[in-house]
């Protein structure tokens, strides 16, 4: 699982991608309307993030994000006396219990783009609101949008083989109809 959050002029939003040992991605992100430092923006997406996993029935999980804070902290190796981040952590450690196997890895900022863009993205939205957390549906596509609505011709041929016999002899298929 990767995580971020971000904390701009705009608005603070989270992000979290899991990604199944078969390569499916599972994103997820919300926009914080509430008032949040940049590290409790980590912690946030971190625990949407873990959440989203509990609902999945994960039991194994490698959480990896670009806070050294957060995961030194949450490895024990760090100690926080900022109450606001102390609760955080203590949730992210009752989530923790949840699963058999959980391990948590710091990797550079460059490397968690996928969790880095859902945050960003999540942030610069507009609500006139201040007390919710909205979540973002975010959806794949393995293909070009155009590709969902080309059917397979019958006679194999590329779709655009009428087009192309029209312009160079300036007549119709057989076939063709006026709809």
């Amino acid at each position: 699982m990767f995580f971020d959050g971000a904390a701009n002029f705009k608005g603070v939003g989270i992000g979290a991608v899991l990604v199944s040992e078969t390569g499916q991605y599972y994103p997820v992100s919300a926009k914080l309307r509430f008032p949040c430092t940049n590290n409790m923006t980590k912690y946030e997406a971190c625990i949407m993030g873990l959440n989203l996993a509990i609902d999945m029935n994960i039991q194994e999980l490698l959480v990896i994000g670009d806070s050294d804070l957060l995961v030194h902290q949450v490895q024990g190796e760090w100690a926080t006396k900022n109450t606001k981040i102390l609760l955080c952590l203590y949730h992210v450690q009752e989530l923790m219990k949840r699963f058999t196997k959980i391990e948590f890895k710091h990797i550079p900022r460059v490397q968690n783009e996928f969790a880095d863009a859902l945050a960003t993205l999540s942030s610069m939205i507009r609500h006139l609101d201040k007390n919710f957390i909205d979540p973002i549906p975010a959806k794949i596509h393995n293909q070009l949008a155009y590709c969902i609505h080309v059917e397979e011709e019958i006679d194999r041929k590329p779709w655009f083989h009428n087009i192309k016999e029209y312009l160079a002899k300036g007549e119709y298929p057989e076939q063709a109809n006026h709809t």
